[in-house]
């Protein structure tokens, strides 16, 4: 009995302890779930929320870019689009070929749609492609019960309407690649058929044309899927628009003068520096990058002769030919080294030391003075300047009127061009500077190079003789596009500035070199300077023989054509650049030049709109206003 007594005694003690410390658990158990219950209760509801509930971005418009008048030359449009949840859609690959059947997808579009498949959550919707026509559309959401995963949707899209027309402009958007996702680290690159500026005015100002991203709230299950949104939404704001210089209808004349020719255009208004045209041919159509390009096609133009990629009116550099020797000629009147009526006498060359510098008239042009030898473009004249003058002065005298310089006017890419000199050369090649070289120089050949931007400045700026700085982007505020800017006089004697006006419009009268594109008497009279700029070299043998002309020879060995002009004469309002890569010499482009500013001045371009279509703008193809 004493033993069993003991063992019950024994067993009771351990049952107390046991229950003791059962309860000492539920209790700290209990404690613990009312600290975490009661206590932290709304700290962890809100992180279960968070765990519920995602925050989703909204893609904004983008701004549009419109020109003076308003008209859009960048704009958004309605589009149907179809995307592809790779999560739900078993295959991606099996997918895509399904809907190939349906609509036209490029082996560029499906390599995209799969690489990025592959790469991010599966959850996250893919852009197949955009840019359908509503029968593909309308096929697709008949379909889209046998496709699991895809759905067609409608958003915007950046449309270009005028094409080519502006390309080398506006540039074009397209999507992030892998480099814009690292440095930029903005999660709206991440958005399923999200674009970006990738060129001209879309690439610089990316920031002002974006807007910025709006939120929603979302229920999402397990593993990140969109069940429900939640309010409230908070809309995306659009885009600011940028309104530009240019006006449509000239812009647009120009491009069909031009044609297919590898030219660059640029047309300015001298009294407040806007930029009213800039064409850049031949061109490409920015549309055809939105939706992603094949290989074949950039391809094709990367390896266009013509280089259609290539802004040609502010990135291509060329040797500027006789446009500058109006600037020559001044350099030698302000530092007195020669009068107006100082005469040389042209053989058709000019020797110094063993070299033999040729005149483009082969049979000289005879005794001329500074007036006739600028409308005749005497080589000759230019080269005895050329020995009285110093290198320095005829460089100071070309920066004076814009080259050597670059403007930044919003557009990426452009280039300095080049006005040597001592400096230049001996920090370039270590050598010193030759008098051969300043003789190559004053015709505008050499090491001199010029963009066609450059040229238009340097006509504004003779025609006005003040320092008129080019504008492409309208500054903020209310707009008043007829107003004059009040440009710094160059403070060129008015003397110096009247006879190089004559000279000028000298070259369009008779024994001028642009008299084969003469108008009519009634028509507003024009000024202006051709230049033909050699790209080969021309031997003896072949000076001997009879020197080939441009249109016998291949299209990369033939001459640049150069006109730089303004107009009307009287109260003159437009200054002009014609650049025509291998065009076979300053004629043809003084043609172009022509009736650019026959259009310009008969159209009041810059000042008011036109109407699409007009007869003015369709006159291209017969060759302008006046016949």
């Amino acid at each position: 009995m004493a033993k069993e007594g003991l063992r019950y005694t024994l067993f009771s003690r351990r049952a107390l302890l046991v229950a003791g410390l059962q309860g000492l658990a539920i209790t700290i158990l209990g404690g613990r779930l009312y600290y975490l219950s009661i206590v932290q209760g709304a700290k962890y509801r809100l992180r279960a929320d968070e765990n519920r509930i995602s925050t989703r971005l909204l893609s904004p418009e983008r701004g549009r870019i419109l020109d003076r008048f308003g008209s859009a030359i960048a704009d958004n449009r309605r589009d149907f689009q179809v995307y592809l949840i790779p999560e739900q859609t078993g295959k991606v690959s099996q997918t895509l070929a399904k809907i190939s059947k349906m609509i036209k997808l490029q082996p560029h579009q499906i390599a995209r749609v799969e690489e990025q498949a592959s790469r991010q959550r599966k959850f996250i919707p893919v852009q197949i492609t955009d840019g359908l026509n509503w029968q593909d559309f309308s096929r697709l959401n008949a379909e889209v019960a046998d496709l699991p995963g895809v759905y067609p949707d409608e958003g915007m899209i950046r449309y270009y309407p005028h094409g080519q027309e502006f390309a080398h402009i506006v540039g074009y958007v397209a999507a992030p690649r892998a480099e814009d996702l690292d440095i930029s680290k903005d999660p709206l690159l991440l958005l399923p058929g999200f674009k970006i500026g990738r060129q001209g005015l879309e690439k610089r100002f990316e920031d002002t044309l974006q807007g910025s991203a709006g939120r929603k709230r979302v229920e999402v299950n397990a593993v990140g899927r969109e069940v429900r949104e939640l309010p409230p939404r908070q809309e995306a704001s659009e885009g600011t628009d940028l309104r530009v210089t240019l006006d449509s209808d000239l812009q647009k004349y120009v491009n069909k003068r031009l044609g297919e020719e590898a030219a660059g255009v640029v047309v300015i208004d001298i009294t407040n520096g806007d930029v009213l045209a800039l064409a850049s041919t031949p061109s490409y159509d920015p549309n055809d990058f939105i939706g992603g390009m094949s290989r074949e096609n950039w391809q094709s133009l990367l390896n266009d002769p013509r280089k259609p990629l290539l802004n040609k009116c502010t990135g291509g550099q060329f040797p500027p030919g006789s446009t500058v020797k109006m600037l020559v000629a001044l350099a030698a009147l302000e530092k007195g080294l020669i009068k107006p009526n100082t005469r040389f006498t042209c053989e058709g060359k000019h020797e110094l030391g063993d070299h033999t510098f040729h005149c483009w008239q082969r049979k000289g042009h005879g005794a001329v003075d500074l007036k006739t030898a600028i409308a005749r473009s005497c080589d000759v004249y230019f080269y005895h300047i050329a020995e009285l003058l110093d290198i320095d002065d005829l460089a100071k005298s070309a920066r004076r009127f814009g080259l050597g310089v670059k403007y930044d006017i919003g557009i990426d890419g452009e280039r300095r061009g080049l006005v040597p000199d001592r400096g230049w050369k001996l920090a370039t090649q270590g050598e010193k500077w030759q008098l051969g070289e300043t003789l190559n120089v004053s015709i505008g050949q050499g090491a001199m190079l010029a963009t066609p931007l450059q040229l238009a400045v340097m006509m504004a700026r003779l025609a006005s003789g003040n320092m008129v700085e080019p504008r492409l982007i309208f500054n903020e505020g209310k707009l008043d596009i007829s107003k004059s800017v009040q440009f710094q006089s160059l403070g060129i004697a008015p003397q110096y500035m009247d006879f190089l006006h004559q000279a000028m419009a000298g070259v369009m009268r008779p024994q001028g070199t642009a008299y084969d594109v003469r108008r009519p008497k009634s028509a507003p009279q024009l000024a202006g300077k051709t230049g033909t700029a050699q790209v080969r070299r021309i031997t003896m043998e072949e000076r001997e023989k009879g020197v080939l002309k441009n249109e016998d020879i291949a299209w990369a060995s033939r001459d640049h054509g150069v006109f730089v002009g303004y107009g009307p004469v009287v109260d003159s309002r437009y200054a002009v650049a014609v650049l025509m890569q291998h065009g076979g010499g300053g004629r043809a482009a003084a043609a172009v030049g022509r009736d650019i500013l026959d259009f310009a001045i008969a159209n009041q371009s810059g000042l008011q709109p036109k109407k699409q279509g007009s007869a003015a703008l369709n006159s291209a193809a017969t060759g302008g206003q006046y016949g």
